[in-house]
């Protein structure tokens, strides 16, 4: 893999934002983290929880969905109208199914069929429909994902929209946004760096559905990272549409300003969307200002047999930080900025800006009527530039990757039995460069270059070994090349203090290659219970900001991650009601970790997470919906210096309940979410001597309705104003000091709009 030291010879126009680094409190014990490792609609109405599936129905030749699912697509238009069947991916280069999403398996139905695809057999999956994000009361597409079961957030900016924020599967606290896998359109959106892929620069309006599968399994289908689970953002398709123009506006506390608009039309065979999104917000703190714009395209052409799509997307964002609030008891006169000082800054001068842009090209073919072959490629990049320490740090960074991701599926019987496969091959190449200096304007102190090639295999396959039974299991192989170095120029300003002058990283240059693999299967006890259970192994290389770490000299050297989890549980349905409750246990070898008191990357001590997770919905009447989920999440260390000890930024007890009425029908509606997130330890605090993050409860309320072709609604999130942070980092030697980011108490969004 070519690795150069050459500047680009031009920015482009969209230039961008660099990785945001840690920063470092004045009084050194206590790391300001601007990044906490370097957040399903309290959706309502019900969320089906994995239920059984009527009888499956053959996929049209022009449907393309993602590997993951295989939802029902909306009816296709009529011929007068020039419309093809809708693509369950919306293009994007979505895979078609593997095994199960809510209502997974034959088992669930007992047809006696393999499910079209969904959730992986055995494994915990909940689907977050279009109706439920339009009707969720919560603020931000991570507060809707981070509602569900299994999943928690991390917000360090309490921006207006959720600007910054992660999201985590089953409590990897710091380190949640390189263990959580995000997709859009079933492909991999995980950049190759510790800031990864910021969910608020998908608008809302673009989305059609968000499928969350929990724990390890899905690694054989997509590999590296997908560790506590995967998120796949389905965006929509014209296919699917009639001819109209959406448009809407809003407003909202601290200045926020939002406008979109999304557009669809058909003709013949052709058929094309373009949504666009727009925000401003001067933000809750000094120094948080937000402005945000998106863009997507999805553009399809769809023929007997299949359909050719392409899907492009852009963003532009521009964040400034306002860093965290110091807690210092033991300071004379004590130091609490928190209570005293929630909305100041100490950092008035940093920012972090980023633009991207990606797009897939695809193909899919019914090479027989049950074989599909999907052929498609993307290229994606990133541009990101960052001031820090007030002005003393400058990151310039560009990422580029691009992939091929042919795969087939076939879905005929095997052995007398219903059968269905999914194998591919997944080649991602990725090209990173970063130039960091003591401040903008001037010569950069190290130039960091790599790259970051693999080459994958996958097999999975789903049967329906007994009428009430099915069996999944499957397996990857991965060959990964990761090389990477650091160019230090001595003379440029910073690199050298009192005649010592910053070392030079070691080079790297290694490969390896590494395995996944799950088995699974789903049984229906009796009409209406299913036992579900599974057991897969992962992993998870190290990513190049985490090589580079923030300490001297740069090594690169890090362990590959792995993993190895099970989990069991049973799935209830009666009538309107569902329920679902299920137990993992996943154990960690070499838990990449960053420790902010030596402000090194390292790899841990074998740790282990271990939980339940209950969902439950009830459709009470044809106007009211109830909704809600418990997670219990232990995250400990199993061994080392801290064996027993709690992993830090991980709350036990998380839990939602939520509502949805229809006052008057669709012309009134109401939709309201109680939401509890337990305390945790605080990052750094390995020890677990320092104070816990305070637990806390927020209210999330909605008003809206539409009436004819005009739509509305007034949301307010967090209605009784509690006072709350969900990050903060310790000191790994003063009690009671740490740093705090707190976010906003009540705020208010009214948005009303048009179609036509």
């Amino acid at each position: 893999m070519p690795i150069t030291n050459s500047r680009r010879k031009q920015r482009r126009s969209l230039a961008a934002m660099a990785a945001v680094l840690p920063a470092v409190a004045g009084l050194a014990p206590v790391a300001l983290a601007q990044s906490p490792g370097s957040a399903a609609a309290e959706v309502l109405p019900p969320v089906v929880v994995d239920a059984g599936n009527p009888a499956r129905r053959k996929k049209p030749a022009s449907q393309t969905d993602t590997r993951l699912s295989d939802v029902e697509p909306a009816a296709p238009k009529s011929a007068s109208t020039g419309g093809g069947s809708a693509g369950s991916a919306a293009g994007g280069g979505a895979g078609s199914g593997a095994e199960g999403v809510d209502a997974t398996s034959s088992a669930a139905a007992g047809d006696g069929t393999i499910a079209g695809g969904g959730g992986i057999a055995g494994a915990s999956t909940t689907v977050i429909t279009r109706q439920q994000i339009e009707r969720s009361p919560h603020a931000t597409l991570t507060d809707i994902i981070a509602r569900e079961a299994g999943v928690q957030s991390t917000s360090l900016y309490g921006s207006a929209n959720g600007a910054g924020t992660t999201i985590d599967l089953r409590g990897f606290g710091a380190t949640a946004s390189s263990n959580t896998l995000i997709l859009v359109n079933g492909r991999r959106l995980n950049d190759w760096d510790t800031q990864g892929f910021d969910l608020s620069t998908i608008a809302r309006d673009s989305i059609e559905r968000i499928e969350i599968t929990r724990g390890n399994s899905a690694a054989v289908l997509y590999g590296d990272g997908a560790v506590g689970g995967v998120v796949n953002i389905v965006t929509r398709s014209a296919a699917a549409l009639p001819d109209q123009v959406r448009v809407e506006g809003g407003f909202g506390s601290f200045g926020t300003k939002e406008g979109s608009v999304v557009a669809s039309v058909s003709s013949g065979a052709f058929s094309a969307l373009v949504s666009g999104n727009m925000l401003e917000s001067d933000g809750y703190r000094d120094n948080n200002e937000l402005a945000q714009k998106s863009a997507v395209a999805d553009l399809r052409w769809t023929f007997a047999r299949g359909s050719v799509y392409l899907n492009v997307a852009a963003d532009d964002q521009e964040l400034r930080l306002p860093g965290a609030r110091l807690v210092d008891p033991n300071a004379v006169p004590p130091v609490d900025q928190v209570r005293h000082d929630r909305r100041g800054t100490a950092t008035p001068l940093d920012y972090a800006d980023k633009q991207g842009v990606r797009g897939t090209l695809g193909l899919s073919y019914m090479l027989a009527p049950d074989i599909e072959l999907i052929v498609d490629g993307g290229l994606r990049k990133k541009w990101q530039q960052a001031l820090l320490f007030n002005g003393f740090s400058y990151v310039d960074s560009e990422l580029a990757t691009a992939s091929l991701t042919p795969r087939v599926v076939v879905t005929r019987p095997m052995f007398g039995v219903p059968s269905r496969i999914i194998s591919g091959v997944d080649v991602y190449d990725s090209d990173y460069q970063s130039d960091r200096s003591g401040g903008k304007g001037v010569a950069p102190v190290h130039v960091y270059d790599g790259g970051d090639r693999s080459v994958a295999a996958y097999y999975q396959q789903t049967l329906g070994v007994l009428p009430a039974t099915d069996v999944a299991f499957g397996g990857r192989i991965q060959w990964n090349r990761i090389a990477a170095r650091d160019t230090v120029d001595i003379t440029a300003p910073g690199a050298c203090f009192f005649g010592l002058c910053e070392p030079e990283g070691l080079p790297y240059d290694e490969s390896e290659v590494d395995e996944a693999w799950h088995l699974g299967f789903e049984h229906r006890l009796v009409p209406g219970l299913t036992l579900l259970g599974r057991t897969a192994r992962s992993f998870r290389l190290a990513n190049i900001d985490e090589r580079i770490g923030a300490g001297f000299p740069t090594a690169f050297d890090l362990k590959t991650q792995t993993s190895r989890d099970w989990e069991a549980g049973l799935r209830f349905e009666q009538g309107t009601f569902r329920i679902q409750s299920t137990y993992f246990d996943m154990r960690l070898e070499n838990e990449i970790y960053f420790r902010a008191d030596t402000f090194t990357n390292v790899n841990l001590d074998p740790t282990r997470r271990r939980g339940i997770e209950t969902i439950a919905s009830w459709a009470v009447s044809d106007v009211l919906r109830l909704r809600g989920n418990l997670t219990y999440t232990d995250a400990e260390f199993r061994e080392g210096a801290f064996a027993g000890n709690a992993v830090p930024l991980v709350s036990p007890w998380t839990g939602v309940v939520g509502m949805s009425w229809d006052i008057v029908d669709k012309r009134l509606v109401f939709d309201a979410a109680v939401n509890y997130v337990g305390d945790r330890r605080m990052d750094n605090d390995f020890a677990n001597f320092q104070p816990t993050i305070p637990w806390h409860t927020t209210v999330d309320v909605r008003l809206g309705g539409v009436l004819d072709r005009f739509h509305w609604s007034a949301a307010v999130h967090n209605l009784f104003d509690s006072d709350y942070f969900d990050y903060a980092v310790a000191s790994a030697f003063a009690t009671g000091r740490y740093n705090a980011y707190p976010q906003p108490g009540r705020t208010f969004m009214i948005k009303a709009g048009t179609t036509w």
